[in-house]
């Protein structure tokens, strides 16, 4: 577990739940507690425009904040921290709904939140993030990051698409069927897991192989592999999709290849230090209840 801690508390950088207006009471509320701890607010000028305000653009934001927060629910933090990732600077979340797999500060938990900011009680987790490109048959090179999870999928709904995953250009499966699930632990709680893929603890090193609906009467199952693998996967005679933490989304015609690798620095979430994830699961996930 990391030991990092923050060089100082003197800004935070925010962005808000998108395409939410009345989050701005909110919003105003959470600002004023930390200008209360002489906590400067900077706000992304996207988020700020969406509620009437003057903000600043998001780039500006990362490099003078101290750290980031997100204001909203497990997608806002995500899109935060991907969008983020190149100024490595720690993210929170404070969950303006129930409380999340990522987003775990509470709107009641603001207030005991700073105070254990000031006195050295919280902790700054490292997560695995995915580090992939596509190389395009005509010799163009899309690069991307993934904080959860590559999804990929035939560009067509309900058609089959057929996914060949090879580890240093030896092929070890072909997935046919709706389509494959590449997962981060931090996102196996996501869509691989309403696939039938395992919760793996968010600390570990590793990529999570899904299939999605298998079109097959072989033993297709998930498959977990170190993070110092790299990946290739390819859509032999099928027009697919890979889409990248469910907000981006790039083609991948025949004859591209789509290549992932665990990225050699990780994302920082900030955490309160008495965040158990296993009670987040028992609670998300209703572990141990009775039937």
């Amino acid at each position: 577990m990391s030991k990092q801690k923050l060089e100082q508390i003197k800004t935070a950088g925010f962005i808000l739940k998108p395409n939410d207006p009345e989050i701005r009471t909110l919003y105003e509320r959470i600002k004023a507690q930390f200008e209360a701890r002489d906590i400067s607010v900077l706000l992304a000028e996207r988020s700020a425009e969406m509620i009437g305000l003057q903000g600043i653009p998001f780039g500006t934001m990362c490099q003078e904040s101290d750290f980031l927060v997100s204001l909203g629910g497990d997608g806002t933090l995500l899109s935060l921290v991907r969008n983020s990732y190149a100024y490595k600077k720690p993210v929170v979340g404070i969950n303006a709904g129930n409380l999340g797999f990522l987003a775990d500060v509470t709107i009641d938990d603001v207030e005991t939140f700073l105070e254990q900011l000031f006195s050295d009680e919280y902790r700054i987790d490292d997560r695995m993030m995915i580090e992939g490109h596509i190389a395009k048959a005509n010799g163009e090179k899309k690069e991307f990051f993934a904080f959860n999870d590559v999804v990929i999928s035939s560009s067509r709904p309900s058609k089959m698409v057929q996914i060949n995953a090879s580890i240093l250009g030896d092929r070890f499966n072909s997935y046919r069927g709706d389509g494959v699930i590449i997962s981060t632990p931090t996102g196996s709680t996501a869509y691989n897991l309403a696939a039938g893929g395992p919760v793996v603890y968010p600390l570990t090193k590793a990529f999570i192989i899904t299939p999605i609906s298998a079109h097959s009467l072989g033993n297709q199952r998930p498959l977990v592999v170190p993070a110092d693998f790299s990946i290739e996967f390819d859509a032999e005679q099928y027009e697919a999709i890979a889409t990248i933490d469910g907000q981006e989304v790039y083609a991948l015609l025949e004859e591209d290849v789509l290549y992932i690798e665990g990225a050699k620095i990780g994302a920082k979430l900030l955490h309160r230090k008495e965040r158990n994830y296993f009670s987040v699961l028992r609670e998300k996930l209703h572990w141990g209840d009775k039937l």
